[in-house]
């Protein structure tokens, strides 16, 4: 009897044991579909914040490039709508001189030829105008020919020497033996030389001096034009400005210089279009230099000579507003890596990168929109890894130090040596 009381109370244990491992079961269970669900809505909701987000942006992207669409050609339809009846004011300003309406005094000739000069300056605004309005709606095709670079130089000093006489400036002029011939578009070539040259007469005081170089740099394929003078320099805190249109460093009301600010950022874009870099240094008193740096010999690779150096297998994001950059590098790396995505701004490079996550990102730094600069920032936000290589047509003091602190890897400038920037990419990956 006691052996088989003991075993019903060991069964009647096992029972409840039993039970609770049941119970425990059960809650387990319960515990991991609670959990499960939990995550799932989380999930769920972090897709439809991104989905949202991803929609915010490209319609914000979307709407800003609209409305850069639409301001490009306001400038554009107006300077067009500007430049007729100019036309009309300078034709009879000198059909007036000509004495064709009649013989005219001292005194009004003298009005008549004022009537000229100011209209052929109110003209030459408004073809900056046009220019930059043309460049920034992408449609500015350049005619690439060969050009020699001093025949260049030294008819645009011819253009500016009245002017440097007048102010009773030294002009100086030095010419590489090695440099003659490059690949540009020649008009375009002589407006980038024309602009640096007129903003050193206008900015150097009587008495002063101006010099244009011209060298070569045989192993980057670069050369060099450099414009100097001694007039009354930059302030630092002004670089970042420079070659922003519509912008003088002098503005406000009692500046002392005529112009819409236009002719430093015709220089940077028409610059960047050739596919080369402008750099600038500056001392307040002492003068300015600002050199343009243009590709010498090979400006686009010669796919049936590749180059052994090849990109270990990646996905590389290409961001550049330029199309014949995007092109060149687009037509360089595709041969090299496996697959090349591209974006034409800083929104179009955030939302490449979290959709695409690629191995490494190609980023200029100036672009519209939003800038690369800013791009690098909100990337390293979210991504502290994917290197970064920062490409510059515009050089100014510590542009690069203000670049690899906001999470680039590499700052590199134009033009490129495409077999270099192949390196860099294989020694980041």
């Amino acid at each position: 009897m006691f052996l088989i009381a003991i075993l019903t109370i060991a069964n009647y244990f096992l029972h409840i044991s039993s039970i609770i491992s049941l119970i425990l079961t059960i809650a387990i269970l319960i515990t991991v579909i609670i959990i499960h669900h939990t995550l799932q809505q989380q999930i769920e909701a972090l897709e439809t914040l991104y989905k949202e987000r991803t929609a915010e942006l490209t319609t914000a992207n979307a709407e800003l490039a609209r409305a850069a669409r639409l301001k490009d050609e306001f400038l554009a339809n107006m300077s067009h709508e500007l430049r007729t009846p100019l036309n009309a004011i300078l034709g009879m300003s000198e059909m007036l001189q000509e004495g064709i309406y009649g013989n005219l005094d001292a005194k009004q000739i003298k009005s008549v030829h004022t009537i000229e000069e100011s209209g052929r300056h109110l003209l030459s605004l408004i073809n900056d105008i046009l220019d930059l309005a043309k460049i920034e709606a992408g449609k500015v095709k350049l005619d690439i020919i060969p050009v020699s670079v001093p025949s260049v130089a030294k008819v645009c000093l011819r253009l500016i020497r009245q002017l440097a006489i007048t102010k009773r400036l030294k002009t100086l002029s030095n010419y590489d033996n090695q440099v003659n011939i490059i690949q540009a578009d020649e008009r375009y070539l002589k407006q980038i030389l024309l602009n640096l040259l007129s903003n050193a007469v206008k900015f150097t005081p009587k008495g002063g001096t101006i010099t244009l170089e011209i060298t070569g740099d045989a192993e980057q394929n670069i050369v060099n034009i450099t414009v100097s003078d001694t007039g009354m320099g930059i302030a630092e805190q002004d670089m970042d400005f420079l070659f922003k249109p519509f912008v003088q460093i002098d503005g406000g009301l009692s500046r002392a210089h005529e112009g819409t600010g236009l002719g430093l950022s015709l220089v940077y874009r028409l610059t960047e279009l050739h596919g080369g870099s402008i750099s600038v240094e500056s001392k307040i008193d002492q003068g300015s230099r600002f050199t343009v740096s243009l590709p010498w010999k090979n400006i686009i690779p010669d796919n049936t000579k590749q180059s052994q150096q090849a990109i270990s297998k990646a996905t590389l994001l290409v961001v550049d507003d330029n199309p014949k950059i995007i092109n060149i590098l687009s037509d360089f790396l595709k041969i090299k890596a496996d697959h090349i995505f591209i974006a034409a701004n800083g929104i179009q490079a955030i939302e490449k990168t979290k959709e695409v996550q690629p191995n490494i990102i190609l980023m200029d730094l100036q672009m519209p929109t939003m800038d690369g600069l800013e791009a690098i920032r909100q990337i390293r936000k979210h991504n502290k890894t994917i290197p970064i290589i920062a490409i510059t047509a515009l050089i100014i003091p510590g542009d690069k130090e203000r670049t690899l602190e906001a999470g680039a890897n590499m700052y590199l400038t134009k033009p490129l040596n495409l077999n270099t920037l192949a390196n860099n990419i294989n020694s980041l990956l």
